[in-house]
């Protein structure tokens, strides 16, 4: 018997990712599926008959009226679209997690950030994943380089708390958390226990010495965060960086923040020389204006779309093909799969339009994605003008959910949607009965039901 197994018992085992608890080991967790998430449990042998006995507290307890907030308010990075995520900006002792697709541009982002931040305090960059040549290069092409911002390519805890005790930053850049490792836990560098035990360690860091810490994370197939669920509970913040690969947009959303709202989102375009913010991206979604005053071409609809807080402009297109086709197409892009063939049912009962024999297409323009209902409309509308080959205005938009029944149901923040609009031009809008518009100048038209607008679009 081991000198381990002589001092303590084990307990079972117990799954990182959704705390579920087994007998014995197996692959999978019964609970949430996941590989390779069990860990055992040990418990000590006098753990149930010693009494606990009260400790001297490391700092004092105080009212909560007497706590200091300069040392704990925001500090802008100098990115807009990130701070407005953020909250403000980066907290001192605030842990943020920016996870992402490889490729979708968080290194671009963070060197940005690192940049901006170095003109004010200085900063470290560690990567674990290039070297620092790569780093360098990448600066010159995005004009990152600045005198405080420092660089080490390391992939050891220890190594990383040496720079940050000789450097005393401001800020620390982890590129990425499963790249590192500490000699003080087993397993390899991404393995559950070393990034658990790495992110712990920054975490403990960050709020003793109040150094804010931003760590790079990996996605899963799934587009989950890598790793043990338990960094996400660690960390103050968590971030999910999004784009397509065919598109320069890309979006930061906010998933978890303990220091401002979590359903906030920032967009930026991706270009040769970086990446940009976009306080007005509702132009990459709608390509409307420009193409003379008789309206746009018939299957094309906009709507406002709501992501998190920020109302933006999209686009949908629809075309439909053919006639008196035996198994016709259903194509989607930048649209809910399931949802879309559901309004064309709608449509065809409720509307009295033949659908089911024609090829249906249906997409939104920009790279832009929609899953919210409120765009249900926009989509209706795009496959009737394009089927009757009938044009809308050029200043409308359309807003309103669908329901089985043919009915428009209202959506939130209608008075938002519709600023947003009279903002961007357009002089129009047909809303579901009953939503609050607010004084927007807009001419408001009102509809119960879908049948009601189609017979206005013959």
């Amino acid at each position: 018997m081991t000198p381990r197994s002589r001092s303590a018992r084990s307990g079972g085992y117990r799954c990182t990712e959704c705390d579920q608890r087994t007998a014995q080991w197996v692959g999978r967790c019964p609970g949430c599926q996941a590989w390779g998430s069990l860990e055992q449990v040990e418990i000590p042998r006098a753990a149930g008959s010693r009494t606990v006995v009260a400790g001297a507290p490391s700092t004092p307890a105080q009212r909560i009226a007497d706590v200091e907030l300069d040392s704990s308010r925001a500090r802008p990075t100098g990115v807009d679209e990130l701070d407005r995520v953020l909250g403000g900006g980066l907290v001192p002792g605030a842990v943020v997690l920016l996870a992402g697709e490889p490729g979708v541009g968080k290194s671009t982002l963070l060197l940005e950030v690192a940049a901006r931040a170095a003109s004010r305090a200085r900063v470290l960059y560690v990567s674990g994943e290039e070297s620092a040549g790569q780093v360098r290069l990448r600066a010159e092409r995005t004009g990152g380089v600045h005198d405080e911002l420092y660089l080490a390519a390391e992939s050891d805890l220890e190594s990383v708390l040496g720079h940050i005790e000789q450097l005393r930053p401001s800020l620390l850049i982890v590129d990425s958390i499963q790249t590192m490792s500490t000699a003080t836990v087993d397993g390899s560098p991404g393995g559950v226990t070393q990034t658990r035990a790495v992110t712990v360690g920054l975490t403990a860091l960050a709020k003793q010495q109040g150094l804010s810490v931003l760590l790079v994370g990996h996605v899963t197939k799934d587009g989950g965060i890598a790793g043990p669920r338990v960094l996400e509970h660690l960390v103050d913040v968590v971030l999910h960086f999004e784009g397509d690969k065919h598109s320069a947009l890309r979006m930061v959303r906010g998933v978890k923040n303990r220091f401002g709202p979590a359903d906030e989102v920032g967009c930026f375009e991706l270009r040769d020389s970086g990446i940009v913010g976009l306080p007005d991206p509702s132009g990459l979604f709608v390509d409307r204006f420009g193409q003379g005053t008789d309206g746009v071409q018939p299957g094309t609809a906009v709507t406002v779309v709501m992501d998190g807080r920020r109302p933006l402009l999209a686009e949908v297109q629809a075309l439909v093909a053919g006639a008196n086709i035996p198994s016709p197409r259903r194509a989607v892009t930048g649209l809910d799969a399931s949802r879309v063939p559901m309004l064309l049912a709608v449509i065809e009962r409720r509307g009295g339009l033949k659908l089911h024999d024609a090829e249906v297409y249906t997409a939104t323009v920009g790279g832009m994605k929609i899953s919210e209902p409120a765009a249900d409309l926009a989509v209706a509308l795009a496959v009737v003008s394009a089927k009757r080959d009938v044009r809308l205005p050029a200043d409308l938009i359309v807003l309103g959910e669908l329901g089985l029944a043919g009915e428009l149901r209202r959506v939130h923040g209608v008075g938002r949607r519709l600023a947003e609009a009279a903002r961007l031009g357009f002089t129009r809008a047909i809303v579901p009965a009953g939503a609050e518009t607010g004084a927007t100048g807009m001419k408001i038209t009102e509809a119960s039901t879908l049948m009601e607008i189609m017979k206005r679009l013959r």
